[in-house]
């Protein structure tokens, strides 16, 4: 990784931004529906032959910069467009698009960098807001990302959008605690194993185990509640949009959090993974594990440079013996707006960037954004030793896991309600004794009520 910052996911800026999004679609949480009356409705635009003409793209800072540096390549191929990428800012985009989809559609760019908590709804809630690049071609590449990906951008037969940045679920240990307290860190295969390893942990070193914002200060304060899920192939939501809160997988994923508070192996920080005070109680060594996804990673370079050496990567522990070690927590795509006027030449421009392995190759040299385009994978910048990861060929850990099945998520419309649920119920657990089991079911019932959604 050399010190690059891998791309952050889109999933904090989503809920920054939720609050003044809702307000903009006329809704609490959830976007009002709108049927974009001034879209294409499902017409593909720009003409036939080589794609010519002028698009805008809307991403932010890092993103943007590396799709601006694509565009003489891009147009040394396709010579007739003319391409301006904007920085909008992360939280900014979120809002401006909404408010976009709400109005039908209109002030949008042609290509829209999109979340993959913000993509279902903007699927279900505007259905003629986003392009189906099934039109354009796009389905030659359903095998081409990480598993899992292609049916997240997908419904049915329609695509809304390409898969760009993948951040698999990860496991950052200091290696240097794991050996004073005598734990082989490679012996273990479960979170029960975790927990008994971190209390040998905090017995050899007083370090405890990991970081959670208890009282959800935060939005995304269940990040780690959310891994945990996800190992067991579940989500908040099933791909029928059932809500599956109250499910076996997530009473199991909520009690192992309860464990670990319970034996005294978790810091109570103000915030999640990139804020501040997360960032401090990691720099300060308070914590012997990040289980946080693959961006965390190279973020932690950046400033944890006095524990350089000291980190390690492996595969997240299955929660169950046997069980899956392998998540995607948070994605990034790019989508052709139904309103482009030039979808082709949009299409054109995602194509080159997220289906060209040098493109991404070169997106992650420059910035560390960890592709989702499987072929990318085979240049050796991902097998190269890192030093903060005492030469560890840090990439190849999240190729690997990358490369395996990963449950697709659906996020659906009603994500934020789902969220806001979920942070009050762990924090009841870990601040009140609560039951995981019992607040899960409160939970499950409470969102039924406010979505009219079934449970599983």
């Amino acid at each position: 990784m050399g010190g690059r910052v891998m791309g952050e996911p889109s999933r904090r800026g989503f809920l920054k931004g939720l609050g003044a999004a809702a307000l903009a679609a006329g809704g609490a949480g959830t976007l009002s529906a709108c049927g974009g009356s001034s879209s294409t409705g499902g017409a593909v635009t720009g003409g036939t032959g080589e794609p010519s003409g002028s698009i805008t793209v809307w991403s932010w800072k890092n993103p943007a910069a590396e799709l601006r540096a694509l565009i003489p390549a891009f147009n040394a191929v396709h010579p007739k467009v003319k391409v301006t990428v904007q920085d909008i800012g992360n939280p900014a985009i979120w809002d401006k698009i909404t408010i976009g989809m709400e109005a039908g559609g209109q002030g949008l760019g042609d290509l829209l960098h999109i979340g993959v908590d913000y993509l279902p709804n903007y699927i279900e809630k505007f259905p003629n807001g986003l392009a189906d690049l099934s039109k354009l071609g796009a389905g030659q590449y359903s095998n081409a990302f990480a598993p899992g990906l292609w049916q997240t951008v997908s419904r049915g037969e329609k695509v809304y959008a390409l898969p760009w940045e993948a951040n698999a679920g990860s496991f950052f240990y200091r290696d240097d605690l794991f050996r004073k307290a005598g734990v082989d860190p490679a012996t273990l295969a479960t979170w029960d194993d975790v927990i008994a390893a971190g209390k040998k942990v905090k017995d050899a070193t007083g370090t405890a185990l990991v970081a959670i914002d208890k009282s959800a200060s935060a939005a995304d304060s269940a990040n780690l509640f959310q891994l945990l899920m996800q190992l067991q192939g579940v989500f908040y939501f099933n791909t029928d949009g059932k809500i599956t809160l109250n499910s076996p997988e997530a009473v199991r994923a909520l009690t192992l959090v309860k464990e670990l508070n319970d034996a005294g192996l978790v810091v109570d920080v103000q915030g999640s993974p990139g804020t501040s005070t997360y960032d401090a109680a990691v720099k300060a060594g308070k914590v012997a594990v990040c289980p946080d996804p693959a961006w965390y990673g190279g973020y932690m370079e950046t400033f944890a440079t006095d524990s350089s050496g000291d980190w390690r990567v492996m595969l997240p522990p299955a929660v169950t013996a046997g069980g899956s070690r392998s998540a995607i927590v948070n994605s990034t795509h790019l989508a052709v707006a139904g309103t482009s006027q030039n979808q082709r030449a949009a299409f054109a421009f995602a194509e080159f960037a997220l289906t060209r392995p040098e493109s991404q190759v070169q997106i992650f040299k420059d910035k560390g954004i960890f592709p989702a385009l499987l072929k990318a994978y085979d240049d050796p910048v991902f097998h190269q030793p890192d030093p903060f990861f005492g030469g560890q060929k840090y990439a190849e850990v999240f190729i690997a896991e990358l490369s395996n099945p990963s449950t697709p998520t659906n996020y659906t419309a009603d994500y934020p309600r789902a969220l806001k649920l979920i942070d009050d119920a762990q924090t009841k657990v870990l601040l009140q004794g609560a039951d995981p089991a019992a607040v899960l079911k409160d939970a499950a019932g409470q969102l039924a009520q406010q979505t009219h959604r079934a449970q599983a």
